[in-house]
């Protein structure tokens, strides 16, 4: 998954979230003139990179609640996602048995690929 629903904490993200992804206002910014549209998009990326810089790192990062929740709901032990920038591999438990998230890189300064043969997985950062 894309892993931003995990970050419950960043309410301000997830209420941002909600208004990009309601059809009314989607209908509203395609309807604008490209040039309008990019420069909106242009002052929403320095918004974030702003409100980013003065959040703290556990705010933006995942809620283990969240994550607990969404992979009972699914009923897996295992979860992949990116989106918290945060590339690692977290090693829980979840009802009494071995769980675990793994986090992909953003690639922006490097990647991160989890490689799987069938019979076991294994994460690797790119440089």
């Amino acid at each position: 998954m894309h892993g931003d629903t995990l970050c419950t904490d960043d309410v301000a993200y997830q209420e941002f979230r909600v208004m990009v992804r309601n059809p009314d206002w989607q209908q509203t910014m395609l309807a604008k003139p490209p040039a309008e549209r990019l420069a909106l998009a242009r002052q929403y990326r320095e918004i974030s990179k702003s409100e980013t810089q003065a959040k703290g790192e556990m705010i933006m990062d995942v809620n283990q609640g969240a994550v607990e929740q969404t992979m009972q709901q699914h009923g897996v032990l295992h979860l992949i996602h990116g989106h918290t920038h945060r590339p690692a591999v977290h090693d829980f438990t979840l009802a009494g048995k071995a769980a675990q998230r793994i986090v992909l890189a953003d690639w922006y300064d490097h990647g991160s690929v989890l490689r799987c043969d069938g019979t076991t997985c294994q994460f690797e950062t790119l440089t």
